[in-house]
């Protein structure tokens, strides 16, 4: 084929691609044309067909430049998809016709495809044009703007008509048109947009009614980003619009007077709301921790608000607790519904309880306190479930305790009061208990605990053993008169707490009952010994009063007010000194025995001096034989410890709430704990050095750490005390190559 055959070929597919762009393409034989295109490419002429091909394009869309450039603003962005649908239309076309060329002759020669080549020349003559680009970018901005002010515009549709057309123009050589000539300005007037209307809102709205508009734009840019933009603008957009939102005032939302985050967790009823704020501050979880930290310090307020109140007496033990555990019942629901559980968030609950509750060993004696009201009446009425539920919100506490041997040492305590007056609402109450403390720190824990019910159902049966014995062996009458019948409960030293107090002088029938017992008891148990703790005791009296009528009553009191009493058997009137030569009760106790029977409610005996304490040691006591009571069965309770003191004395070990040989009033680590803790940690030392041979210090003191954490957490310095007191006695030696290595000394 030569050149002027090839030309007649041309001028025939020239007519063709002009009756395409001008849609009448239906008077066209397709086959015809192909067949045409494939000879030209066929013969060698595949450099003419495609520079003609590209020059009738160009001169195609020049046209359409020129009347898209004359459009009114009004009409562009319509004229402007109209004109590109149009153009990929006969492009398309026009591909089917030169698909042979494309195939060989574009394919050898690395050349553009048709339809790429189209949109090529399309972005040359018609995008790139300087009265086209501008326009249509602002219009294309502009109609977002209008949809962001709420108002209905014909431009929004055709929105992603255009937006469609940059992403295609793009796609030919590589070059991202759409993020050039769009996407870089639309993210800079977003971030402009919502920067000022967050400061505008923000100004004159709560916080909640913000976080409820900041959701509305995020979901209305999500649907944009989805419905007219490019996929991958959405990520970019999305993190604007939260950085303005969200970020640049998360601080704000949590502080803002009155309706910020920290003032919604002042009212239970706001909780939705706050799980909003909560539900967008996710959304970029560095803000997160704003909130969190909110809980935390509201938490650690309310919490040194109860300690507040506690040491000032405004608040008793029990209400201590009971305010304890309503603060983690309110700000659990906090974390379950505003933090949608959040892990960390739970985590940081925890520690703000523990933060305020160890930071002295008030809330575990409190807790001790509470438990030991619950078991000696707070339970009754309550079923089983309810009993359980009661230990678990126990237990939920017991948690945050880093000094649960001091709560230890205090329950064992009460429960040795409980256990020894008959005061526990029920054994399986008292059980069920230890059982939970037992899941919670394990079998040495309660060891002890355990060892104390023993103790009592031992008691049960030894005493049960005494009755059958005095039956067959009664106790010799005393010159007196008849023997006083005893109950005995035998503890083993080991289970029970400490009592180091100097036995009193008994009344000839107690002792000669004692030394019955002790008969009974040691021939069936040889090589044991009895030490008798007057100090716990109880006794019941009958008691005459009057002279010329007479009453009588049964007093139930302790073993020192029964020493006591029993003097005035035979004398009317007694000094403080002269009781105290006869009893050898310790002062202390004494004075509170003493006051105990001369109160105005159980007056038994009359005071000497005026005023609640007693003056001196000559102050004087004189039997009441004009004491009458409506009850025939008349309890003396015992004043607390502090309204015993004298000038000038000060308080002994004997704690007011029962708990003998642990401070009643201060809030500091006990003694007897803290000598435990010294045992406690030189074990651990021991053990650890015993097994690895060699440790540094570091590594010792973690070691040591998390062995003892069940029961306490020593700190640094306490251990490295009793390492160095284990050095002293040769249990552990310094590495003379390093001096912070240990080697364990078999």
């Amino acid at each position: 084929m030569d050149d002027i055959q090839a030309a007649n070929i041309w001028r025939l597919l020239d007519n063709a691609i002009s009756e395409i762009y001008s849609r009448n393409a239906s008077m066209l034989s397709f086959e015809e044309l192909y067949r045409n295109a494939y000879n030209l490419v066929l013969h060698k002429h595949g450099q003419m067909l495609y520079s003609k091909v590209s020059e009738k394009i160009t001169i195609q869309l020049e046209e359409m430049r020129d009347r898209i450039s004359s459009t009114p603003n009004s009409k562009l962005l319509k004229e402007m998809a109209d004109t590109w649908g149009e153009h990929r239309i006969c492009m398309i076309m026009i591909r089917d016709i030169l698909m042979y060329m494309d195939r060989t002759f574009v394919a050898s020669q690395r050349r553009r495809q048709v339809y790429e080549l189209g949109l090529h020349l399309f972005r040359i003559q018609v995008w790139e044009h300087d009265n086209i680009q501008s326009r249509v970018t602002d219009l294309l901005l502009n109609a977002i703007a209008s949809e962001r002010a709420g108002l209905l515009t014909e431009d929004i549709s055709l929105l992603k008509d255009n937006l469609t057309m940059l992403l295609e123009l793009g796609q030919t050589d590589g070059s991202n048109i759409y993020e050039r000539d769009f996407e870089e300005m639309f993210l800079g007037t977003t971030q402009e947009f919502y920067r000022l209307e967050s400061l505008s809102y923000l100004s004159r709205n709560t916080a909640s009614d913000y976080v409820v508009k900041a959701v509305a734009r995020l979901e209305e840019e999500k649907d944009r980003a989805n419905r007219s933009l490019a996929p991958t603008t959405e990520v970019p957009l999305l993190s604007i619009v939260l950085k303005e939102l969200v970020e640049r005032h998360s601080k704000t939302l949590v502080e803002m007077e009155n309706s910020g985050f920290s003032a919604l967790l002042k009212d239970e009823s706001k909780i939705y709301e706050m799980r909003g704020m909560y539900d967008l501050f996710v959304r970029v979880p560095s803000t997160v921790e704003r909130l969190r930290d909110a809980l935390a310090n509201k938490v650690k307020e309310d919490g040194k608000r109860l300690v507040s109140d506690q040491q000032k007496g405004v608040a008793n033990a029990s209400a201590f607790v009971r305010g304890v555990l309503e603060m983690r019942e309110r700000y659990g629901k906090v974390v379950k519904i505003a933090f949608r559980e959040e892990t960390r968030s739970r985590k940081k609950l925890k520690e703000s309880f523990e933060d305020f509750l160890n930071a002295d060993a008030r809330a575990a004696k409190c807790l001790s306190i509470y438990v030991d009201e619950l078991l000696r009446g707070g339970l009754r009425g309550k079923n089983e479930a309810e009993i359980g539920s009661e230990f678990e919100k126990v237990i939920i506490v017991f948690r945050y305790l880093s000094d649960k041997d001091v709560f230890e040492a205090f329950y064992k305590q009460h429960l040795a009061k409980r256990l020894l007056l008959g005061k526990s609402i029920s054994d399986d109450a008292e059980r069920a208990m230890v059982s939970q403390l037992k899941a919670e720190c394990g079998y040495q824990f309660t060891s002890k605990l355990e060892g104390m019910f023993n103790d009592m159902r031992i008691s049960r049966d030894t005493r049960d053993a005494y009755k059958q014995h005095k039956l067959s062996n009664p106790p010799n009458n005393t010159t007196e008169g008849r023997a006083v019948d005893i109950q005995v409960d035998v503890l083993t030293t080991g289970y029970w707490p400490s009592q180091k107090v100097e036995q009193c002088n008994l009344p000839s029938k107690v002792t000669h009952a004692i030394k019955h017992f002790e008969n009974f008891y040691l021939q069936k148990h040889t090589g044991r010994k009895l030490s008798w703790q007057t100090s716990t005791g109880i006794a019941d009296l009958k008691a005459t009063f009057g002279t010329t009528t007479t009453h009588k009553h049964d007093l139930c009191v302790s073993t020192y007010q029964m020493c006591i009493l029993m003097l005035f058997n035979e004398h009317n009137a007694l000094t403080l000194r002269e009781i105290r030569d006869a009893t050898q009760i310790p002062d202390l106790e004494l004075c509170r025995h003493l006051i105990s029977l001369t109160t105005r409610k159980h007056r038994i005996l009359r005071k000497g001096s005026k005023g609640k304490s007693i003056a001196s040691d000559d102050d004087t006591f004189t039997f009441n034989a004009d004491y009458s009571s409506k009850l025939k069965r008349v309890k003396i309770p015992l004043v607390s410890m502090k309204e015993t003191m004298r000038d000038g004395q000060t308080q002994s070990a004997h704690g007011e709430n029962g708990a003998t040989g642990l401070s009643g009033d201060s809030n500091a680590v006990p003694e007897p704990v803290e000598e435990s803790r010294r045992h406690l940690v030189e074990a651990a030392v021991v053990r650890i050095m015993k097994a690895r041979k060699r440790l540094n210090h570091n590594e010792l003191i973690a070691e040591t750490t998390k062995q003892l954490s069940v029961r306490f957490v020593p700190t640094p310095q306490f251990v490295k005390k009793r390492i160095e007191s284990l050095i002293e006695r040769e249990y552990v030696e310094r590495s003379s190559d390093d001096r912070r290595m240990y080697t364990y000394v078999a």
